[in-house]
């Protein structure tokens, strides 16, 4: 199962070719699994630059397994322990949503597909986060 990142989702809905959306489209053509965190859910929504965007954007991520944020406060214990530890190796991920996305993919077991440079350097540090790649 993989976990879509925004900056896939946004990049597919800008037509860009890139590595990250090639992959997703090969996941939309062959039917494997995938969904998206609420968070994303929420990020892509913010860009919608009219209301008729926003309801189309709706109906569209609405079609997704979305992932959402645990309640046990120990996910937000871990999520803060992943940012000290990423700190420690000198690692800097530059927002919350990026981490809680990360930590949501490695509480759910899921591979994460982005586009953020963030997240290869949250994995160099965090062992548990899986990039969804061709080549492992």
């Amino acid at each position: 199962m993989i976990l879509v990142d925004t900056s896939v989702i946004i990049d597919l809905l800008q037509n860009a070719d890139n590595e990250p959306t090639k992959l997703f489209r090969a996941i939309l053509t062959n039917g494997a699994s995938y969904g998206i965190s609420i968070l994303t859910y929420q990020e892509v929504l913010q860009g919608a630059r009219s209301s008729s965007e926003e309801q189309q954007l709706q109906e569209y991520l609405k079609t997704l397994k979305i992932y959402t944020l645990p309640s046990e406060l120990e996910f937000y214990n871990q999520s803060a322990r992943f940012r000290r530890e990423l700190g420690r190796k000198g690692i800097v991920i530059r927002n919350t949503v990026d981490l809680l996305i990360a930590s949501t993919a490695i509480h759910y077991e899921l591979k994460l597909l982005h586009n953020d440079r963030d997240f290869d350097l949250f994995a160099e540090g965090v062992k548990d986060l899986r990039i969804y790649q061709i080549y492992p």
